[in-house]
């Protein structure tokens, strides 16, 4: 494995820029980056934007709105908020595996005397309150697994940016986001700074390695950087996109597999347009899948046959056909 410094930039449209570049684009190797973003929500790649923002209060404080290639939900970041990822080659193992990107980390946290663990499906916890998620993509036999770690991060800005989806905190009525989420710098031991936390954690990743491996990018690739920033994430259509009109709409969090949302615009019994949202972890593009349901009759037997001849895990992560079909009636 071999670091990556991105030269301290917190502009996430570059951030996500990079990260996207080196999956894509460098020699099959596997790869660490650290970064730092300026405050953003960072939208999951199947959520509906306008629905997870708090748009008056993200204008108000000019914060950005970027979506990210990967599943699972949004988040806040700030500058005290470091992101991590991996990007490797897909062995097809890894996918879903947090807990082998995360480990690393919980290892390092854990000598600081910070109790962390991998609780649910992908954050990272001390006691009952998170302090990093994670989240997937894979394309092309590659992949890439990130996390954020709240080190310092205003947690109020984190409540006010937010739309909190009540389906996702069904189980979990009675506690507030507040009370869910804490900074890491909150259960040191010792103070330090976001910038010791992110050498500490290069240290730790690279432990017995008698000096850390860099790959060094060059200003062809930096060029390729921005201009790819320029395209995807500073984009209209890729942070926010089209919000089909629908006349069916069902939500429902399945347990280890995420929160669904699925949208219908039936006419004449047949469905003319259609939609997916949520944070659920699918490797393909659910565009792929929602085209295929247009001119679909929209009756069980029909939706029913066209799932078959999908591979719905690929597409939506760990649910069973039964499960998607009774969503989309």
């Amino acid at each position: 494995m071999r670091f990556i410094d991105n030269h301290n930039i917190t502009d996430p449209t570059l951030n996500l820029a990079l990260e996207e570049y080196i999956l894509r684009s460098l020699p099959e190797d596997e790869y660490l980056l650290f970064y730092i973003n300026e405050p953003s929500i960072i939208i999951g790649k199947n959520q509906n934007t306008v629905e997870e923002i708090n748009a008056e209060y993200v204008n108000e404080n000019g914060i950005h709105v970027v979506r990210r290639l990967s599943g699972g939900g949004a988040v806040y970041h700030d500058l005290g908020n470091l992101s991590f990822s991996f990007i490797m080659k897909d062995d097809g193992k890894s996918f879903h595996n947090f807990k082998k990107f995360t480990e690393p980390v919980v290892r390092a946290l854990r000598k600081l005397g910070v109790d962390a663990e991998l609780s649910g499906r992908n954050d990272l916890q001390v006691g009952e309150r998170k302090i990093s998620g994670n989240a997937q993509f894979a394309t092309k036999g590659k992949m890439f697994s990130h996390g954020t770690l709240l080190f310092d991060s205003e947690i109020e800005n984190v409540v006010s940016a937010l739309k909190v989806n009540a389906e996702k905190y069904v189980s979990k009525a009675t506690k507030s986001i507040r009370s869910r989420v804490a900074n890491i710098s909150e259960f040191l031991k010792e103070p330090m700074t976001i910038q010791e936390l992110r050498q500490y954690l290069l240290e730790s990743i690279f432990e017995g390695e008698p000096e850390i491996p860099v790959y060094e990018l060059t200003e062809e690739d930096w060029a390729n950087v921005r201009k790819l920033a320029d395209e995807r994430y500073r984009s209209w259509d890729w942070n926010y996109g089209r919000s089909p009109a629908f006349n069916v709409r069902q939500t429902k969090r399945i347990e280890g597999a995420g929160t669904y949302d699925i949208r219908l615009q039936v006419e004449e019994g047949k469905i003319v347009d259609a939609a997916v949202f949520g944070d659920f972890f699918g490797r393909g593009e659910t565009s792929e899948v929602t085209s295929k349901l247009i001119g679909t009759r929209y009756d069980a037997e029909s939706l029913g046959k066209l799932l078959d001849e999908i591979d719905v895990n690929f597409y939506f992560g760990p649910i069973t056909k039964e499960q998607l079909l009774s969503l989309m009636l």
